[in-house]
């Protein structure tokens, strides 16, 4: 049997398979994937490929997130929780799960995100995504915080048709959320 590409709503999934996302995920992360971080790849769409026996060996997900850029708001398909087995990297199935999750981008949102980990990031930048060469921002209970950590490793993709936000028209403004912002 071969492997299988599969894309389903949070909704649409058992908490078994959920229970198998998070454990590729925090193992491909090394146990540094926290509550907060699982929580925030949930409520969007998943794409993850099953091998011949059933078993998850690569997971990403797709989120609504706003952002304000230049003071309009976008809808943005942010990305999370991209992770592939450690005995079945560098096969392309981190790049079947992102063709995926890009295809959910350009037919729902204005623009995708990430933030990207060094390993992660030569994946991102081979399908054409940009690194943003401006400022980072978060809405938060204390107003507007800069977020300086993030300014070199957040990535945008435009989606079909779509121009992306420009760094000198203004920072990025990302919508709170508990635990890390991006």
């Amino acid at each position: 049997m071969t492997d299988r590409l599969r894309t389903a709503h949070t909704y649409e999934l058992k908490s078994a398979i959920l229970d198998e996302f998070r454990a590729v995920v925090r193992d491909a992360f090394h146990g540094d994937f926290t509550d907060e971080d699982w929580e925030h790849g949930l409520g969007g769409v998943h794409a993850y490929i099953e091998d011949g026996d059933g078993r998850i060996v690569a997971h990403g997900s797709v989120v609504m997130r706003r952002v304000v850029h230049s003071g309009h708001a976008h809808r943005v398909g942010y990305v999370e929780g991209v992770a592939v087995r450690a005995d079945r990297r560098r096969q392309g199935l981190g790049a079947q799960v992102m063709a995926a999750l890009e295809e959910v981008i350009d037919g729902a949102y204005d623009f995708g995100a990430l933030s990207a980990s060094d390993e992660g990031a030569p994946l991102y930048r081979a399908r054409g995504w940009q690194l943003w060469n401006g400022r980072v921002e978060g809405y938060g209970p204390q107003g507007v915080s800069h977020l300086p950590d993030e300014e070199d490793c957040t990535y945008l993709r435009p989606a079909a048709g779509r121009p992306l936000p420009a760094p000198e028209d203004g920072s990025l403004q990302f919508d709170w959320r508990d635990g890390d912002l991006l």
